[in-house]
């Protein structure tokens, strides 16, 4: 059980300070999480802590691979209407 980041992180460190476990670490050419030291938060929080401050959608994966915070799920927006919304904003 261990979360990962992935390729699309920016290096932002909202997440190291967060992890309960101290299981971020700063690599090249972005952050990672040791498994052998992440709980997944479960006995800390009701959510993974560094999920919930990530600000890049699609940048933790759990355990089985999924977005821990999906496209749509920070802006509000389904991918599908995105660039309507985004049209739609650039009109005003």
């Amino acid at each position: 059980m261990a979360l990962s980041i992935v390729e699309s992180c920016v290096n932002c460190w909202a997440c190291y300070d967060v992890c309960p476990s101290n299981a971020i670490y700063s690599s090249s050419p972005h952050f990672k999480i040791n498994p052998k030291k992440c709980t997944e938060c479960e006995d800390d929080y009701k959510h993974p802590q560094c999920a919930s401050i990530c600000p890049i959608e699609g940048a933790i994966l759990d355990a089985s691979g999924a977005e821990m915070n999906p496209a749509g799920s920070l802006t509000g927006i389904p991918p599908e209407l995105l660039d309507e919304a985004m049209r739609e904003i650039q009109a005003r």
